[in-house]
């Protein structure tokens, strides 16, 4: 299977005759106001635009996975989003939180059930528990899921949605033992708070609770994501895990 980075948390699970868009934000650079206020230096999201090809990629998708969409989450679904998926009619599958929300929308809705196994091309997928911040900041967020696929033939994949290292997700590492986790590696925060989804500080805890291959993404996007390509690299480079890490540039596909 492939896994294409397309912008932030943006991605083509490629497998094949299923191609499954993960959290769409289509829109063109700038067009959303800034996620930071107490700066001087505000900058309107997205920070960069969606790269070369978009929309020849686009026009292969199949299937629309979301992780979350409520509360103001934009970078997981944003209008431009909505208005494509609507003209192509495509399924949406989601968890339950979102179900009624995606529904009112004029969404093609497939839900997926926590705490089970759900059906889909002959394999299945599992939903894993989101932990998007703790505290105050915690409390206004939408947590929302990540999804393990598990489709026959293909590798184990958990894309892990907006979550920091939570006991979930440790659980879920060590229970499906995925072949290929997409992590969030941004170290999102707003003015106030800690942080709503993991960062540089997370990379290398990440790679030693599972055996696979870790790719980042949700890097330079953002104006409240500080974490760079280059610093998780170096990471890598560090603790020698090159091998196992991979942090893609928008529009590079990865081949497992």
């Amino acid at each position: 299977m492939k896994i294409r980075q397309i912008r932030n948390a943006t991605i083509l699970l490629d497998y094949g005759a299923q191609k499954i868009l993960v959290d769409p934000m289509l829109c063109r650079a700038g067009r959303i106001p800034s996620l930071k206020w107490l700066t001087k230096n505000r900058r309107r999201n997205p920070l960069v635009e969606l790269p070369d090809g978009t929309d020849q990629v686009l026009n292969t998708v199949t299937h629309v996975l979301i992780t979350h969409c409520q509360k103001g989450h934009f970078d997981h679904l944003d209008q431009k989003a909505i208005k494509w998926i609507k003209s192509r009619r495509l399924p949406v599958l989601c968890q339950s939180d979102d179900e009624k929300f995606l529904k009112k929308l004029g969404f093609d809705v497939q839900m997926l059930i926590p705490d089970k196994k759900n059906s889909f091309a002959g394999g299945e997928i599992s939903l894993v528990p989101c932990l998007h911040g703790e505290g105050l900041v915690g409390s206004f967020m939408a947590h929302g899921y990540g999804y393990v696929l598990d489709l026959p033939g293909h590798p184990r994949v958990y894309v892990v949605g907006d979550s920091i290292l939570s006991n979930e997700v440790q659980s879920a590492l060590s229970h499906f033992k995925p072949d290929v986790v997409v992590m969030p590696g941004g170290g999102a925060r707003f003015d106030i708070g800690g942080e709503i989804i993991m960062g540089l500080d997370d990379v290398l805890p990440m790679l030693k609770l599972f055996s696979g291959t870790l790719v980042v993404n949700h890097l330079e996007a953002l104006d409240h994501c500080p974490v760079t390509r280059q610093q998780v690299r170096e990471v890598g480079e560090k603790h020698g895990m090159l091998s196992r890490l991979l942090v893609p540039a928008d529009g590079e596909q990865m081949e497992f």
